[in-house]
């Protein structure tokens, strides 16, 4: 190579002392020239007839920025053949190479950055822009390549070299963003010639200001909008703050070229797709050549700008864009008027969370934005089980919605596909599943399957247990029933009462607690007067304050209840499908497996479906009765979907993130514990955590200080709930894509407000 490099030069710089240096180079070799009185650069390529146009259109475009000259571009050199491009075989291979003239300054990179130079980088794009409009070129308007963010869709293959599997899916999330939004406006957006890569070593500064541009590789015909996509991302990467600092760009910009709102709407989505074009690339670039580091050098900051951009909301973004151009903010709708439009047509007995309700607009993974332009940390959604909006989940819906959607009176390989899937997550004995709409229809039916194989209706309940929401489920959770405007418990309902370690009988220093607590349990079945049919009870009580039941407990009840004929249920709805991290279900915990176990929430990710997984024996049962039909229970789109879910469970290890991520959410709020003791109790396991809030030094509940709490973080855009029969219990459920620097979030803020809470005493 280096002969050729040599003979180059002697051929280009006759009689002239010439000082050759290396660059750094993306696909291309580059090389600075030191001549006594002039600079050069000299780019060699390998040769190939599309690259050969591809240049010649390069310095074509070149030469029309100098029209007048300019210092700002670099322009083309004329070689001692005449031309501007020469070819050339050296050792076996075929090459390209041409001079431009070397443009003085310091990378944007090198410098520092404020207010004044990121104006004038917007000036100058604006200005090149408008230099760029009345340059027109075959060559690039038929160009299309990976690099163009018009044709985003070309990098999807790339997506699966990302190591990562969550990562993988947050680049699928932003793909569907700019499918969702961008893609509907591609016929609208005005479209030029355009530099596509203004990064922070393509541009060039001098007394801080952008003094020039160099590398004109990646030109395209594309939205004009991308130029300053491109720009914003390389320049806004690394700052606390991009969007503050991203309107000092577009401010400059649109004082030169005005902008189009539609422009603005489009821009969050447009930067997204860059970082999401640079880390496809680089994946892709690590399996091609896993040596070349070159390639992979902004591979880091690119993905913590892609994590910072997801926790952004877009109407946020939206609204700084607009406000740097001179547009006014798009408002919201007022609160008020929204609760009264709600009101007017939904009976208030729909309860609203916190003192102030959220207007959400859109949500992503463990992020939820509202109308207003804020971002939420979701901490309580469990139903998100792996993240609000997940890309292949999404996808699944979307791709199996247009193709077929029936009932299961028909035949579709959906339906035995995921049943199958499900049916491996359990022991043998579970066999049978059937699928309906939600986890209250699915404690309904497992009321109605108990009662049919064993002829009796009376169910032995939990003190403070929650089941659904139709008249059966509400009939077996005291949560309902006891409160004070419910029903109060039917003659068929036998209570026990929760097994809590923090303020039951038995606490956490009695030896064998879990097995005394089930040892009482079983002595209220033996005197019962009648013949317990069922006993159903969550893996951790959630309604309760996420109350864990004991180790040993159902160890203890389990057989007693079949002793005399009935049936063991799990309710299995908020503490399923790995949420609990050591375990996939929570009746593993016991070391027992259930005769039926109840399922929803999470099963889909939020879209509405339950199911029943029990025996055979169970199944043969209900098999005697009439029919059982349900109208959308099993549906293709809802087996998709639920397919998905696990798939993503696999795929992304979440069982296992929900392992490491609980214990450390519980250690940080043990450690507030030690301080704090307002807080009586931490509990749970994995990411389904509870936090008990006391008067201090007591266990007496402290539902205000509780309430202070979750309303207060709400106010911070920090999501948690409260439960409990006082409403006493912080709980924190949060989708599983949660992390560690998430749980730092909520630590800190609740760690700030008691702090605060005890100075004003």
């Amino acid at each position: 190579m280096q002969n050729s490099i040599n003979s180059i030069i002697n051929a280009e710089f006759l009689h002239e002392d010439v000082q050759c240096k290396k660059l750094n180079g993306y696909e291309n070799v580059n090389y600075k020239l030191d001549l006594q009185d002039e600079t050069y650069v000299l780019k060699t390529y390998q040769h190939s007839e599309e690259l050969e146009a591809l240049l010649g259109a390069e310095n074509r475009l070149l030469k029309h920025l100098q029209e007048p000259p300019s210092a700002d571009f670099p322009m083309p050199i004329t070689l001692q053949r005449g031309t501007y491009l020469q070819k050339q075989a050296s050792e076996g291979n075929h090459q390209m190479y041409r001079i431009l003239s070397y443009l003085q300054g310091q990378f944007l990179g090198d410098v520092s950055h404020d207010e004044l130079l990121f104006s004038s980088l917007g000036h100058f794009l604006a200005q090149l822009d408008i230099k760029l409009k009345s340059f027109q070129d075959s060559i690039y308007e038929a160009r299309t390549f990976q690099w163009d963010l018009q044709h985003l869709p070309l990098n999807d293959p790339y997506i699966e070299d990302i190591d990562d599997p969550h990562n993988r899916n947050i680049v699928r999330y932003f793909f569907l963003q700019y499918k969702q939004h961008v893609q509907p406006l591609r016929y609208s957006l005005r479209k030029q010639i355009i530099h596509n890569d203004a990064n922070e070593w393509n541009v060039l500064t001098q007394n801080g200001k952008v003094s020039g541009l160099i590398d004109f590789g990646d030109v395209c015909y594309s939205y004009l909008i991308n130029e300053l996509a491109v720009a914003l991302i390389y320049a806004c990467y690394d700052k606390e703050d991009p969007l503050q600092w991203s309107q000092y760009i577009i401010q400059g910009y649109h004082e030169v070229l005005p902008l189009e709102e539609k422009e603005l709407e489009v821009l969050y989505y447009l930067m997204a797709a860059r970082l999401c074009i640079s880390v496809c690339n680089s994946a892709h670039a690590k399996t091609l050549d896993p040596n070349n580091t070159y390639t992979s050098v902004s591979e880091k900051p690119a993905w913590q700008m892609l994590h910072k951009w997801l926790s952004i909301s877009p109407i946020k973004a939206e609204n700084a864009f607009r406000k740097a151009a001179g547009f006014a903010e798009k408002k919201a709708p007022e609160l008020l008027a929204t609760i009264d439009e709600r009101n007017k047509h939904i009976s208030r007995i729909y309860s609203t969370s916190y003192n102030e309700p959220i207007h959400m607009a859109s949500a992503a993974f463990q992020y939820m934005y509202d109308v207003d332009g804020n971002t939420f940390l979701d901490a309580y959604n469990n139903i998100p089980h792996v993240g609000h909006s997940h890309p292949k989940v999404v996808a699944a819906g979307q791709q199996q919605m247009a193709i077929l959607n029936t009932n299961t009176r028909y035949l579709y390989t959906q339906l035995a596909g995921y049943v199958t899937d499900l049916q491996k997550t359990f022991p043998p004995s579970l066999t049978k599943v059937f699928l309906v709409n939600s986890g209250s229809a699915a404690s309904d039916l497992a009321m109605r399957l108990a009662q049919m194989h064993t002829g009796r209706s009376s169910v032995m309940v939990m003190e403070l247990g929650y089941h659904g929401n139709t008249q059966i489920a509400i009939d077996i959770s005291d949560y309902k029933f006891d409160n004070p405007k419910g029903t109060g418990k039917k003659n068929h309902i036998l209570k026990t009462e929760v097994p809590d370690l923090y303020k039951g009988r038995y606490g956490k220093e009695t030896p064998n607690a879990g097995s005394r607590y089930g040892k009482d349990a079983v002595a209220l079945i033996e005197n019962s007067n009648m013949p317990i049919g069922a006993f159903i009870a969550e893996p951790i009580l959630g309604c309760a304050g996420q109350v864990p039941l004991p180790p040993g407990y159902l160890q203890e009840v389990y057989p007693a209840i079949r002793k005399q004929g009935g049936v063991c249920i799990s309710d299995e709805v908020q503490t399923g499908f790995g949420r609990l991290g050591d375990y996939f279900w929570g009746f593993e915990a016991q070391g027992v497996v259930p005769d039926i176990v109840i399922l929803g929430k999470p099963i889909a990710n939020g879209h509405p479906m339950g199911a029943v997984v029990c025996t055979d024996e169970v199944a043969d049962s209900f098999e005697k009765g009439v029919e059982f039909f349900s109208s959308f229970g099993g549906n293709p789109v809802s087996c998709t979907i639920a397919k998905t879910v696990l798939d993503v469970i696999k795929e992304e290890h979440l069982q296992t993130h929900a392992k490491e991520v609980g214990d450390y959410y519980q250690k940080r709020l043990r450690e507030l514990q030690v301080r704090y003791p307002c807080i009586g109790d931490v509990r749970g396991m994995g990411l389904f955590i509870g936090v008990e809030i006391v008067k201090d030094h007591s266990k007496t509940p402290d539902p205000a200080l509780a309430r202070f709490v979750k309303n207060q973080l709400r106010d911070q855009h920090i999501l948690i709930s409260t439960d409990g029969r006082y409403d006493n219990i912080l709980k924190s459920k949060p989708p599983l894509c949660f992390n560690k620097a998430n749980v730092e979030t909520v630590v800190t803020a609740i760690d700030k407000l008691l702090h605060t809470h005890y100075m004003k005493e």
